[in-house]
């Protein structure tokens, strides 16, 4: 009994210690309500500091972006069989194939292409030589026949113009009537066997004539088999040199195992010439303007982001495509990599920024200051006070304009509209100063144009895209 007593005795301070938590909590609430007022009100400020900008002055780039794909400037193509077209096989599946990619040495094997159309033409060239040879032998027997036959009529003729000769002979005195009809039977007799001579001759030509007619029809057909069992030797593709094997495209996509290749286009796969590489690229009809040969281009490889190369504009088409997947026509640009490294290799995906043009100490600001009403205007700001500042605008890029007048180095412009907008003054610009201005632009834009004429020019002619299949793969700007 003790003991239970002494689990329900309390010490007087204890009935206290609510009291003390309850204080406690409501210092903890109170000053977590001050920390976060503080805090609101610093996010507040902060937020309201970064709605302005400051006009910045000097470099201004202007690039057109697009995603491109590496391509080797040069290849060697791997084609399939050369002879598929006089052997009358317009098609051939490739039934094996060694995985892109990989890199062998001259004669390496390839690929293999289907066999049972080929197969087929053997055994039809090997029937019609079985069939050629039967007739040539039976061409052979008749013609031995034949001429052994005019053989024994020439002998038989032969004994019977003896026989008339004698009775020529023996006619002579017997009256002039029966040696007459002697004369008469010995000289048809001569005819007869004259005229048996040339049939003989006739006959033996003719037989020539036939039996080489037949040895003719043998030889092509040997010969045409011949050719499909020499076929059938390249149905077997090997690697006319050194490289990495990169497959083909047609307008099915990329040609690999279970692809067709035709006899007018026989192309399996290729071999690229690593040492040079092309970043093949399309940009839109609206930027197409802007990009011009000579240009430079910075570049960045999709799989290694923490590269970057350097390249040029070697060519711009003249003609816009349209490709599967997209509204708008689309340009085909070709970059050439000013240099290169092992790891690069084709149908990497590429990010390029073509710089159009550079301007050297201009004044500049982030295209989302800019306002546009009946003038284009921003929000500056002056002494504690916004006005409607009327600016005239320049070149842009991504994400900034140049500003060729209205604003100076360092004012102070909003980047949102403020709430009394409506109310704020307008600022303009004196209309002398503004066709002033404009003329001054029109020139110096005419001159950006001769200046990228000139580098233009500069460019090397020495690289023709080819016509290739199966555009719609391709990745286009981003």
């Amino acid at each position: 009994m003790l003991y239970r007593k002494s689990l329900f005795r309390f010490h007087p301070t204890e009935l206290v210690m609510p009291n003390f938590f309850k204080l406690s909590l409501s210092l903890i609430l109170f000053s977590s309500i001050l920390l976060f007022a503080a805090c609101d009100g610093g996010n507040k400020k902060a937020q309201s500091k970064s709605l302005s900008t400051k006009v910045q002055k000097g470099e201004f780039k202007i690039y057109v972006a697009a995603t491109g794909e590496l391509k080797a400037k040069s290849s060697e193509e791997i084609k399939g069989p050369s002879g598929m077209r006089s052997a009358q096989i317009w098609q051939a599946t490739i039934s094996d194939m060694v995985p892109e990619g990989t890199v062998l040495k001259a004669g390496d094997y390839v690929a293999t292409l289907d066999r049972t159309e080929l197969e087929t033409k053997l055994k039809e060239a090997q029937t019609e030589i079985d069939k050629t040879q039967t007739q040539l032998e039976q061409a052979k027997i008749d013609t031995a026949i034949e001429l052994r036959g005019l053989r024994d009529d020439l002998i038989n003729l032969k004994f019977s113009m003896e026989e008339k000769k004698l009775q020529v002979e023996q006619s002579k005195y017997e009256p002039r009537m029966v040696i007459q009809q002697a004369e008469i039977d010995l000289e048809k007799s001569l005819r007869d066997y004259s005229q048996l001579e040339k049939r003989y001759e006739l006959t033996q030509t003719k037989s020539k004539a036939k039996i080489s007619e037949i040895l003719a029809t043998l030889s092509q057909v040997q010969l045409r088999r011949q050719r499909l069992v020499d076929l059938a030797d390249q149905f077997v593709v090997k690697a006319p040199k050194d490289g990495m094997v990169i497959y083909a495209r047609s307008w099915n996509g990329k040609v690999g195992p279970g692809s067709q290749i035709s006899t007018w286009d026989p192309v399996v796969a290729e071999l690229p010439d690593l040492s040079s590489m092309i970043s093949k690229t399309y940009v839109n009809e609206v930027d197409i303007s802007k990009v011009q040969k000579g240009q430079d281009v910075k570049i960045k490889v999709d799989a290694f982001p923490d590269r970057n190369y350097t390249g040029k504009v070697i060519t711009v088409a003249n003609v816009g495509e349209q490709l599967q997947g997209y509204d708008a026509k689309v340009f085909e640009v070709t970059v050439q990599l000013e240099s290169v490294d092992s790891i690069l290799r084709p149908a990497m995906t590429t990010s390029n920024e073509v710089l159009t043009y550079t301007f050297q100490n201009v004044l500049y600001l982030p295209l989302e200051a800019i306002q546009s009403d009946s003038v284009t205007f921003v929000y500056k700001k002056a002494n504690g006070k916004t006005v409607k500042q009327e600016v005239i605008t320049g070149e842009t890029n991504d994400n900034e304009v140049i500003i060729e007048h209205g604003l100076a180095q360092g004012d102070e412009v909003l980047l949102i509209i403020p709430d009394d907008a409506e109310h704020l003054p307008l600022v303009l610009i004196d209309k002398k100063i503004k066709e002033d201005l404009r003329k001054k632009l029109e020139d110096e834009k005419k001159k950006r144009q001769d200046e990228a004429l000139k580098k233009m020019k500069e460019v090397k002619e020495d690289y023709q895209p080819k016509n290739e299949k199966g555009g719609g793969g391709m990745i286009i700007f981003g």
